[in-house]
């Protein structure tokens, strides 16, 4: 891994901040209510890809927000987030 993300990634205190360093556009109030959530799927997902560059690193944390979004949506309803066109599942 590259010693700059390394340092970044050392010096990120919250979920909002990890979400401004990987350039992914949130919302603050999503962030408040699912912040616990978002950091332990985040976390998971790098632990099983383990990511080696800063484009690995914001699909682990892409996937996480959207897996979130997705279990918010109604059941039997739509498959992806609102206005997501990037979703991986598509």
């Amino acid at each position: 891994m590259d010693l700059k993300l390394k340092q970044q990634l050392s010096n990120v205190q919250s979920a909002e901040a990890l979400m401004v360093l990987f350039e992914l556009d949130f919302e603050s109030k999503f962030i408040e209510e699912y912040r616990e959530e978002l950091l332990k799927r985040y976390n998971g997902n790098v632990i099983i890809s383990k990511p080696e560059d800063w484009f690995d690193y914001r699909r682990c944390l892409k996937n996480a927000y959207c897996r979130i979004q997705r279990s918010r949506l109604p059941k039997g309803g739509r498959t992806a987030c609102r206005g997501c066109t990037s979703c991986e599942r598509r």
